[in-house]
């Protein structure tokens, strides 16, 4: 499998100048699409391979700047890779970053060692990721010549430097100029009627001693308009204007089928483009709306899902409010039209910056919810007229690392879904091993699923009563299964 990006033209203005080309071997899908995603956008070009036989193969043919490597793969691992890459002089001063789940215990093992010379650990942060691809491609040039580069970056420098001064000369004509006829179209439409209206005004004040008809020179009105409507006035009211003159005339500028175009890749546009708007997905009976401020993600907010994602659930999992006044505070609030979040602000129940945590917990919750639709529509309305809930938000949420993070949960909710692959299903206790392993070894959070599990509750009962979201409870469910405290409860067949 390949894939590359490169940054555009713009990014690379000199073409002696190219980015560094990654080579990602990993054999995890969902690592190879989030590290593509994240280095892409940092400017390099990424080839990605998921078996270390595929990765050989792809270095000979396009030599890489850097290999991250995953350490632990089927067939040929890590060690093996690095130990192919040395035996073959055109490969083996290449540098090679290791990933490992394991990283502190494997790393501090092999680097300096068959090519290795540094190593991160799983899971990484977008920053971090990033951060030690640059530091180790600014450290490993490779067959670069620092100084023709350097005097490269010099020439390139001054280039544009010269370009921006005819741009800002050029600019600033264009922007006079528009302003200039904006000015005169202005005029002439309010010039005849102000002389109108001002020839009635003197009119009707002179009515009584003087019966001559007054009139009004236009020319002077329109001299004085002109006067009045100095650039900055012209500016201000033109910036004003627009966002209601595009959304009257653009409407939806971005509709699809998730079937067709997967959302994650409408968020990368919305992020690329830093959009402002509202996104809006709907599946169902469900409409999920995401509000887009400069690319960043300011609020979500959903209708007709699950209770999982409502505020309240994360105030209680952060343990904000208990579960008694909160349930005293639903009963006594009746149907007043304040979001609740606000009045429990207002009320002191929790502070605006724990307002602004559980917002973040439920954005974020109900974008890794979308990333796992596999149908359904969306539209994105470009605004920069945003609800005031949202403006209230301002979460200034990075797509980026919500796509991140969201990649790692569809990942998990596949291999999840390979046994609990309905809500309906039912759990048993395996006693026996439970009494045998103790709970010491276990979370509070798998405490609490399996103190829950009776061979009587479903699995959507279970994310009721412990008022955890599908997918905690259905991790939770999971690890108990693999280490056999839990068994599947088998219904009888109806006959």
């Amino acid at each position: 499998m390949e894939i590359s990006s490169a940054v555009s033209n713009s990014e690379v203005p000199n073409p002696k100048m190219t980015p560094p080309r990654i080579l990602v071997i990993d054999d995890s899908p969902t690592i190879l699409k989030v590290v593509h995603l994240v280095l892409s956008k940092a400017g390099f070009v990424v080839d990605v391979a998921e078996t270390g036989e595929e990765g050989l193969e792809l270095a000979r043919k396009n030599a890489p700047g850097l290999i991250l490597l995953d350490f632990v793969m089927p067939k040929m691992n890590g060690y093996q890779v690095c130990r192919a890459l040395a035996a073959e002089d055109s490969l083996s001063s290449i540098p090679v970053v290791l990933m490992s789940a394991k990283g502190d215990q494997v790393g501090e093992r092999f680097v300096k060692i068959v090519g290795i010379v540094d190593y991160i650990t799983k899971p990484f942060s977008p920053e971090a990721i990033t951060a030690v691809v640059q530091h180790t491609v600014s450290k490993y040039p490779g067959d670069d010549d620092t100084a023709s580069r350097a005097i490269a970056l010099a020439e390139t420098t001054e280039a544009d430097t010269q370009a921006g001064v005819r741009a800002i000369r050029v600019g600033k004509e264009a922007r006079d100029h528009a302003l200039q006829e904006l000015r005169e179209l202005i005029t002439e439409a309010i010039a005849p009627r102000l002389a109108g209206l001002l020839s009635l005004v003197h009119a009707a004040q002179d009515a009584a001693d003087d019966s001559e008809e007054i009139t009004i020179d236009e020319d002077a009105v329109a001299s004085a308009a002109r006067s009045v409507l100095d650039d900055e006035t012209l500016q201000q009211l033109f910036i004003s204007a627009l966002p209601a003159f595009e959304n009257a005339a653009m409407g939806p500028s971005l509709r699809g089928d998730l079937h067709v175009i997967p959302i994650a890749e409408v968020l990368q546009l919305l992020d690329t483009q830093q959009q402002s708007g509202i996104l809006q997905l709907t599946r169902g009976e469900a409409k999920i709306e995401v509000f887009f401020r400069d690319g960043q993600v300011d609020m979500a907010i959903a209708r007709e899902l699950s209770n999982e994602y409502l505020l309240g659930r994360y105030m209680l999992d952060t343990e904000l409010i208990s579960q008694e006044d909160l349930t005293g505070f639903l009963e006594s609030r009746g149907s007043g039209s304040k979001l609740l979040g606000s009045q429990l602000v207002q009320l002191g129940y929790i502070s605006d910056s724990e307002l602004k945590l559980v917002l973040q917990q439920q954005t974020r919750g109900l974008i890794y919810e979308v990333l796992r639709w596999s149908f359904g529509s969306f539209q994105f309305l470009r605004t920069r007229e945003l609800p005031a809930v949202a403006i209230d938000a301002m979460l200034g949420l990075d797509v980026e690392g919500i796509l991140m993070e969201g990649f790692r949960r569809v990942g998990e909710w596949h291999l999840i879904e390979r046994e609990i692959n309905d809500f309906e299903m039912v759990f048993l206790r395996n006693e026996d091993s439970v009494a045998q392993m103790g709970r010491g070894r276990l979370t509070r959070e798998e405490l609490s699923v399996l103190e829950l599990v009776n061979g009587k509750n479903t699995v959507k009962e279970l994310i009721r009563e412990s008022r955890m979201g599908s997918y905690e409870v259905s991790k939770m469910l999971f690890r108990l299964l693999s280490i056999k405290l839990i068994r599947k409860r088998v219904m009888p067949i109806a006959t």
